[in-house]
């Protein structure tokens, strides 16, 4: 087998991603400036947030298969405001210096929306995970942990990778792995990435992280009567139907819980080389069971031929949650679901925002929508840093608190409660309850800062705006205090 180095994947695709972005921020800037009153951000200043820092193009030699292969990867540092800068770092043939700096810059905008204090960074790694075996994709991954270390851009207090398209925790727990062989005596060395397996440093809950805020977020707006009334759709996600592209990490969790937990249906699943329908509802648990077992959705019931050309069909919620720019000027027009979340970054071209905007759809934007994979990030770097499991401190005692206030209440009213209801009741709270009462608050106080900022201007023409307008603002101010 001839592995050949790439020159950087749909070069095309990076560009007019990282093109969308930007009209996106000078649009909200455009509006920021109507209002100079309400911020201190110029035209020079302006220009700095939106532009990256410094990309870094690294090329390297791994020995496997009798023979050296030479790798290129990435890494972009957008803003630096705030460190460390953190971003996912993805495996993938496509992998192109617009497209990593593109999501750089999406990571500036969401950490500073979602208030976790981070500048924004990506980066990313040419190479198709599936053509190597999994001794050499570690071999491969730790040489790029020392090239990027050897340039402080994997360092818990500069520059924390994440997984991403491609990787995962297995490959987090490399790289964190092999900084802490490169720096022994870092005391913080496992806070040098986030995502890792629990046994290794990460946090419950991250895995699930992406998929549940973009439930969470459903649920905000949902409970958003002003924005509800926008879309035309009935009250509760009950009874709702889904569209989902891309039955991966996000996709899965998000339709998992929206299933589970809202009931609504999943009506849709597009994957490569097919689609699932049922109008009654997908049970993802089985599919999943299905993709895992045989590879492909092919042969699972509802099994059809078709592609992206089913992103039009009829649908209460369309949730993107693959790779960028899958809705494009080419198919907008065409989309019927009125609500979509994006809960993959950038599916959603600039040109097919207008269209979709034009035709009355809503839609909740990547840098809110997919943003809880990087707040439970913040939640497992705060953990490394302070070397302590959530919970441990404070579970046990309140347990024994809410033990004593349920015999007392026994005791006063003379009538005993279940053991089961008591045993239920009286749990402390585990790591796993902490993370999500975390996430899930910042999911829905930041969706009402969206959500005031987009009404209190009829001429805001949508959520996107108005998220990107609260999220500069914040850099901006950030900007001042630096004395820039």
């Amino acid at each position: 087998m001839c592995v050949k180095l790439s020159a950087g994947g749909n070069k095309m695709a990076g560009k007019e991603f990282l093109k969308s972005i930007e009209l996106n921020f000078k649009q909200a800037v455009k509006f920021l400036n109507i209002n100079k009153t309400e911020n201190n951000l110029t035209d020079d200043l302006a220009d700095q947030i939106m532009k990256a820092n410094s990309t870094y193009l690294v090329r390297f030699g791994v020995r496997l298969r009798n023979k050296v292969f030479t790798f290129q990867g990435y890494r972009s540092v957008h803003s630096d405001h705030f460190e460390p800068v953190k971003g996912g770092i993805r495996y993938d043939l496509d992998v192109n210096q617009e497209e990593v700096e593109a999501l750089a810059a999406l990571m500036t905008y969401k950490c500073s929306l979602v208030e976790v204090p981070f500048g924004g960074s990506k980066g990313g790694l040419i190479i198709d995970p599936k053509e190597w075996s999994a001794k050499e994709l570690e071999k491969i991954t730790r040489r790029f942990t020392q090239e990027l270390a050897k340039r402080d851009l994997i360092h818990p207090s500069q520059n924390v990778p994440a997984p991403d398209v491609g990787t995962g925790e297995r490959e987090m727990a490399w790289m964190a792995d092999e900084y802490r062989r490169l720096y022994p005596t870092d005391l913080n060395a496992w806070a040098c990435v986030t995502g890792k397996p629990v046994s290794k440093g990460g946090i419950a809950g991250r895995t699930e992280a992406t998929g549940r805020g973009i439930k969470y977020a459903l649920n905000a707006f949902f409970d958003s009567k002003i924005d509800l009334e926008k879309t035309g759709l009935s009250p509760g996600l009950n009874g709702k139907r889904v569209i989902i592209q891309g039955l991966g990490n996000v996709g899965y969790h998000a339709a998992l819980f929206l299933s589970q937990e809202d009931g609504a249906k999943i009506t849709h699943v597009l994957e490569r080389g097919g689609a699932i329908i049922n109008e009654k509802g997908i049970d993802i648990l089985r599919l999943r069971d299905h993709i895992v077992q045989s590879g492909s959705i092919e042969g699972f019931p509802g099994f059809i031929d078709k592609g992206p050309e089913l992103l039009e069909a009829d649908a209460d919620i369309l949730i993107p949650a693959a790779m960028e720019l899958v809705i494009t000027d080419e198919n907008a027009e065409r989309i019927k679901a009125p609500l979509i979340i994006e809960a993959a970054n950038g599916p959603i071209s600039s040109n097919a925002d207008k269209i979709l905007n034009k035709n009355n759809k809503i839609i909740i934007p990547d840098l809110y929508a997919n943003a809880g994979g990087v707040t439970v990030s913040y939640f497992e770097w705060i953990k490394n840093l302070s070397r302590i499991r959530f919970g441990r401190l404070q579970r046990r005692a309140q347990e024994n608190q809410l033990s004593s206030l349920i015999n007392g209440i026994e005791t006063i009213t003379k009538e005993k409660f279940s053991d089961e209801f008591k045993k239920e009741l009286v749990k402390g709270d585990s790591e796993l309850d902490l993370v999500r009462s975390g996430l899930e608050d910042t999911m829905r106080t930041t969706y009402d800062v969206i959500s005031t900022r987009w009404n209190s201007d009829k001429n805001i023409p949508d959520l996107r705006t108005a998220a990107m307008m609260v999220s500069i603002t914040r850099i901006a101010s950030t900007y001042s205090t630096l004395g820039i």
